[in-house]
């Protein structure tokens, strides 16, 4: 089968619009509640999971056919647990102060429900290229719904992206002000709802 079938193609890009994990799925909400409160946490968080799911259903797919049945999801955790720890060591050795703000967040993608999922519905029964398609598809599904939340409360409640200042002085001295509820937890749930009801309006469709 050619690396550019249909079929691989179908593979990688029904999660980025008509199986998001997030906006269809509804999976990995609970990470853009904890690390979205600016865009950079949100995208290195982002590129993180999609470099885990990527590698770890290479891995799995490579191993589906000698993992005992019943010790699947034990191995499966094993995978990722060794893959998040040397993408955490990646981030405290070039990233150091990101890594700081992402906390105990890095180490609980051994427990992000995407991650899981697509290796127990797509890596167990797929090859390894195939499921490389699906890892990286699927945490760009992910990874930009975080950089759409992060980007919107990071400028609306800090003025900045990246912390680059974007709102000029002028406009505060003008009587501009921060919107503060951007950076509670309770606006990225928000913004996550709003992204939601945009896409299944005017772009999901149901089967």
């Amino acid at each position: 089968m050619s690396i550019f079938s249909k079929e691989h193609r179908d593979v990688f890009l029904t999660p980025l619009s008509n199986n998001n994990p997030v906006l269809v799925q509804v999976l990995g909400i609970c990470s853009a509640l904890a690390v979205t409160t600016q865009l950079k946490p949100a995208l290195v968080m982002g590129l993180a999971v999609t470099v885990i799911t990527a590698f770890s259903n290479v891995i799995i797919s490579l191993l589906r056919h000698t993992i005992p049945n019943r010790i699947r999801i034990i191995v499966q955790l094993v995978v990722v647990a060794a893959l998040v720890t040397i993408v955490s060591q990646i981030l405290k050795a070039f990233v150091y102060d990101v890594s700081v703000e992402l906390s105990v967040y890095v180490g609980l993608i051994i427990t992000n429900c995407i991650l899981m999922g697509r290796l127990e519905a797509f890596a167990m029964m797929n090859a390894p290229y195939p499921s490389f398609l699906d890892g990286i598809s699927n945490g760009i599904g992910y990874a930009y719904i975080l950089i759409i939340v992060g980007a919107v409360r990071e400028f609306l409640g800090r003025g900045s992206l990246l912390g680059y200042q974007i709102i000029p002085d002028s406009a505060y001295a003008h009587g501009y002000v921060n919107n503060g509820m951007m950076t509670m937890p309770a606006m990225a749930l928000i913004l996550v709802g709003i992204i939601i009801w945009v896409h299944r309006a005017y772009f999901y469709k149901e089967d």
